[in-house]
């Protein structure tokens, strides 16, 4: 394996994966509403979007990536809509009561939802396609093998940065009551929605 290259994968997942935005502030309320591991979970699906779009950047997939730059107003639009979804649930929903335990929801849906809501932002490979080359990553005509220990540095560098920022917000978990988790709630939901709403009035500006 070359180092080099996966540490190298590594600072782009982190440089990728701290920013906040709307899909931190989701892991961030999933920490705080059901635990360290529902955020940590759905990180990783932001982390799996990440180093797919990474694959597709560094292999040189010229036809799939510009096929997702070309449509990038649609899989915007897409993600506007489910981030308008997402805020509206994350606002309506109701901290859970002592009784119920967290692992009752469902990891697989905090996966799947941040992967989605994650490939559906095409900024993402325009990020890619911006910083690799600022790194002195060459990635045209690579092998599959220094492909695979790039991407395998971008996702363990993603994971890194939500197992360290969801497991220190879930740690908090304990010491907050139900109206204070309903305010997380609720504060989160709104600004999930007004970032979706601020990327709509983006595209119909453009």
């Amino acid at each position: 394996m070359d180092a080099s290259l996966f540490t190298q994968g590594i600072i782009i997942g982190l440089t990728l994966a701290v920013p906040v935005g709307p899909i931190s502030l989701l892991c961030i309320q999933r920490a705080v509403a059901g635990g360290r591991l529902h955020g940590i979970i759905s990180g990783i699906g932001v982390a799996t979007a990440d180093s797919l779009y990474a694959a597709v950047v560094f292999l040189g997939l010229t036809i799939v990536s510009g096929m997702i730059i070309t449509h990038q107003l649609l899989f915007r639009f897409i993600a506007c809509i489910v981030l308008f979804l997402v805020g509206a649930k994350v606002f309506l929903t109701r901290p859970p009561e002592a009784k119920l335990r967290p692992e009752q929801e469902s990891y697989l849906k905090d996966y799947l939802t941040t992967v989605a809501i994650s490939i559906a932002n095409p900024l993402t490979i325009l990020f890619f396609l911006a910083i690799l080359p600022a790194f002195g990553v060459v990635f045209q005509g690579a092998s599959h093998i220094l492909a695979a220990e790039f991407v395998a540095g971008v996702f363990c560098g993603s994971v890194l940065w939500w197992i360290i920022l969801c497991g220190s917000v879930g740690s908090l978990r304990s010491r907050l009551s139900a109206d204070n988790l309903k305010r997380i709630n609720q504060v989160s939901g709104i600004m999930i929605i007004c970032i979706g709403a601020g990327m709509l009035a983006l595209i119909l500006l453009s």
